[in-house]
């Protein structure tokens, strides 16, 4: 049980009023009135959120119960701290992406932000498998991009990108090849759409005749397969990505507990 509240409630619209039923601990309830004002906009990209003692008054919570919340949000790459300067809702520029989103790495441990070439971009119909990813029906239009992807000048991913029309209903292939971006910023800064959670699958796969000529491997050769869906603030999909990697010298990593040191 959550005995963290203040004695004093706020007047605020979003204050937890005492006694309130609550859908599990009180710091979840406060992380999910955080990330809808993050949703309706109240801090955009890059924007600095009010202090924990400001947000705690808002709430009528203690600073503790939101330092936790926020805290979540943070390893769920939402939020983003800096020290001496606050806490920051999170702008999908190249290094954040390349630190929280972006796991292929050289075998001498070497990371970078990959270049991006488009190969191609088109509307497509939502299959049944797609239609149950992006939550749409059957036969829905979707935007499909294939993308090739290149570390210190080298052809080591494939990318096969699926959005919703629906949730972009005004894409330009123009912006989108020319951009000078990453592409959740781009569907940031054009569409107001902000990705705040990927679910990976990772699967061994066999490259076809047209990825290993992309690739520019033999036919048959063994790649890392990753399926990854992109979820909005409240849940929604907005892109499902399949990706294939070349391991010749190439591996996926991803750091799991504490970092650093």
């Amino acid at each position: 049980m959550d005995l963290s509240r203040p004695k004093t409630a706020s007047g605020s619209r979003d204050a937890l009023q005492p006694g309130a039923l609550l859908d599990g601990p009180l710091y979840l309830a406060v992380k999910r009135r955080i990330a809808r004002s993050l949703m309706a906009g109240e801090w955009g990209q890059g924007e600095s959120l009010p202090s924990e003692a400001q947000l705690a008054a808002r709430y009528a919570v203690s600073p503790g119960t939101v330092r936790k919340a926020i805290g979540e949000l943070v390893n769920e790459h939402i939020l983003v701290r800096q020290a001496g300067r606050g806490t920051f809702a999170v702008s999908h520029d190249s290094d954040s992406m390349l630190e929280a989103y972006f796991h292929i790495v050289g075998d001498d441990g070497h990371k970078e932000f990959p270049a991006s070439r488009m190969v191609s971009c088109r509307a497509v119909a939502a299959d049944a498998a797609m239609a149950q990813q992006l939550h749409v029906a059957r036969g829905a239009p979707l935007i499909q991009i294939e993308n090739l992807l290149s570390l210190r000048g080298e052809v080591v991913i494939f990318d096969r990108i699926r959005v919703p029309r629906a949730v972009f209903p005004d894409f330009d292939v123009a912006a989108f090849r020319q951009r000078d971006t990453t592409i959740f910023r781009f569907y940031q800064l054009r569409h107001a759409v902000t990705v705040a959670r990927l679910v990976e699958r990772l699967r061994a796969s066999n490259a076809g005749p047209r990825i290993a000529r992309l690739l520019g491997v033999p036919v048959g050769e063994a790649l890392l397969a990753i399926e990854r869906l992109a979820t909005t603030y409240d849940g929604t999909p907005v892109e499902f990505r399949d990706r294939h990697v070349s391991t010749r010298h190439h591996a996926y990593v991803n750091v799991l507990g504490m970092k650093g040191g």
